[in-house]
């Protein structure tokens, strides 16, 4: 039955992830990339300054709310609690052993241009969210595939079929890369550091997820707003700490890179060939699978913040993607590529290593056995959070189609499923992910295109009231009554967004 299952899933990831996504993936960045400016480069000191800078200069963007939203840094932390995981350390890990060093670089190149499909994913959503019936926000790209491009001459209809698909392939994910990878990659790390058998794993798991998923989203950002800094800060430490001891050998470490990037390192034609295309596809892939740009993911989450501008949560939509493959993701890299688990000169991993194990491998040459039981802990942590913040997009995807009252069932199943997770075959577990990863990209990387003029203009309305001083109507919402009540409470913020802003 498996490997049914396995080879089926094979065909059509091959077809998912093959030349057509890669492009469209890249199309959709660099368009919105030009679309907007380079507003991550151009503007990088003002969203630097209004995201991670906002968190210690303007209250609003960590204070709690009383209604049913959540702060910006809560819906920014369940976000990166949902992206930062076993992407960062065993996705980068499997990248580097498939497809050489280089894949590092084609992660990097996709981050940045993936900065701005997030970016305006979020703008997207917050311009499209409406309230539900009991007053929480719900927005996503089934959202703005229902309502804007469905809003569009002749496009009711398949704005209505892309947003169920997307909804139908959310749901599925969320089981897969939210859910299944997680676990068993924490499952997996606690038997091999501690011993623990995996379903022990597995039912101290499940009892933690349905402990917090149970309590709705509220609950799901009181935790990750806790769990997510102090993983991220103590992640980064033990990283740097690599990072300074092995000095020496950065030069090295970034010329392998590149070098692997282009194919530089190999050797013949037909090798160098095949050896770009597997760090292209890995690099990309996995890029993917850790910051989720082009998915339509942690919108559904930052949909649900305080925030009045569509901007303002387009720009921390940039900063996760920095924060989580920029940062985290680059130093994974160099902890594994310094260890001398890989020849830098070949970019293969050394005989007689295994390939998952790169990242235990590379913090137990400075720390030991408890570098490595750090990185179990560590692959808790991030796992754990992940399945939190997937937890809230299935919900949301779930409600979409079948109502609200249907999220309760919708969280006890997910909860048990964490057990399956934990017993199952990692590989194929991947493999599943990657697929749902290409299948819930499609609709709403289209969605992004047929809609990339608005954000443009949301974005170009900002701009000229922000830096330019120009007297124009802020566009907050395609709707008139969200567009009525958000344009109130930007007034009653005024005088604290003033400050912020730079």
């Amino acid at each position: 039955m498996m490997d049914m299952i396995s080879n089926l899933n094979g065909l059509i990831n091959g077809w998912v992830w093959g030349p057509p996504m890669l492009v469209l993936m890249g199309v959709v960045g660099v368009l919105m990339t030009g679309l907007t400016g380079v507003f991550q480069l151009r503007h990088i000191g003002h969203w630097m300054k209004n995201t991670i800078g906002g968190i210690f200069r303007n209250k609003h963007v960590t204070q709690h709310t009383e209604d049913k939203s959540i702060s910006q840094f809560q819906s920014l932390c369940t976000a990166l609690a949902a992206t930062v995981g076993t992407g960062n350390i065993v996705g980068v890990a499997t990248a580097i052993a498939t497809g050489g060093p280089g894949a590092v670089f084609w992660m990097w190149v996709i981050a940045f241009f993936g900065m701005m499909t997030n970016y305006s994913e979020n703008v997207l959503g917050i311009f499209y969210r409406r309230k539900n019936e009991v007053g929480e926000w719900s927005g996503g790209a089934m959202y703005y595939l229902r309502d804007g491009l469905g809003a569009k001459p002749g496009c009711k209809a398949i704005g209505a079929v892309l947003a169920a698909l997307f909804s139908c392939f959310c749901f599925l994910a969320s089981f897969g890369i939210g859910n299944m990878t997680q676990v068993n990659s924490i499952s997996s790390n606690m038997k091999s550091a501690f011993g623990l058998p995996t379903w022990v794993t597995g039912v101290i798991v499940m009892i933690a997820v349905g402990a917090v998923v149970l309590g709705g989203l509220k609950r799901i950002a009181s935790v990750t707003e806790k769990i997510v800094p102090f993983m991220v800060v103590l992640y980064i430490a033990g990283s740097l700490i690599i990072l300074v001891t092995h000095f020496n050998m950065l030069g090295e470490i970034f010329i392998s890179i590149f070098k692997s990037a282009f194919g530089l390192s190999a050797v013949g034609g037909g090798v160098i060939g095949f050896g770009v295309k597997q760090a292209v596809v890995m690099g990309m892939k996995r890029g993917v699978f850790s910051n989720e740009a082009g998915l339509g993911s942690s919108v559904m989450v930052h949909s649900n913040s305080n925030v009045e501008e569509p901007v303002q949560q387009g720009m921390w939509g940039i900063f996760e993607v920095f924060a989580d493959t920029i940062i985290v993701c680059t130093l994974t890299a160099i902890s594994i590529l310094a260890s001398g688990d890989i020849d830098l000169a070949t970019g293969h991993v050394i005989e007689g290593v295994d390939p998952s194990s790169l990242a235990s491998s590379a913090f137990g040459a400075i720390f030991g056995k408890p570098g490595e039981m750090f990185i179990a802990v560590a692959i808790l942590l991030f796992a754990f959070s992940t399945v939190l913040g997937w937890s809230h997009y299935g919900s949301k995807a779930c409600e979409f189609l079948l109502g609200l009252k249907a999220t309760t069932v919708y969280k006890i199943v997910f909860t048990v499923a964490t057990f399956g997770g934990a017993v199952m075959g990692q590989n194929l577990a991947w493999d599943i992910a990657d697929t749902l990863n290409g299948l819930m990209a499609i609709p709403n990387l289209i969605g992004v295109l047929a809609l990339s003029g608005t954000v443009a203009a949301i974005t170009k309305n900002y701009v000229d009231r922000t830096f330019h001083g120009k007297k124009v109507k802020p566009m907050l919402s395609a709707f008139d009554d969200v567009q009525a009540e958000q344009e109130d409470s930007l007034r009653a913020h005024s005088g604290v967004l003033a400050n912020s802003r730079g």
